[in-house]
């Protein structure tokens, strides 16, 4: 997801270089949005994760 938000990112920054600024903002509205997404699923996860506990393998 990380991944996602990078390249929305760079499209962001290349499309404000270039004068598009509806093109920028779209993009970076888009990456924003999964940046917080992604932060979220991996706060869960970490939540998830401890209250499992460690197996004894």
């Amino acid at each position: 997801m990380f991944g996602w938000a990078l390249m929305f990112l760079i499209v962001a920054l290349i499309a404000a270089a270039l004068g598009f600024g509806g093109v920028a903002g779209t993009a970076m509205s888009a990456a924003q949005i999964i940046f917080f997404v992604a932060l979220v699923a991996f706060a869960i996860s970490a939540v998830v994760g401890l209250m499992r506990g460690r197996s004894n393998v």
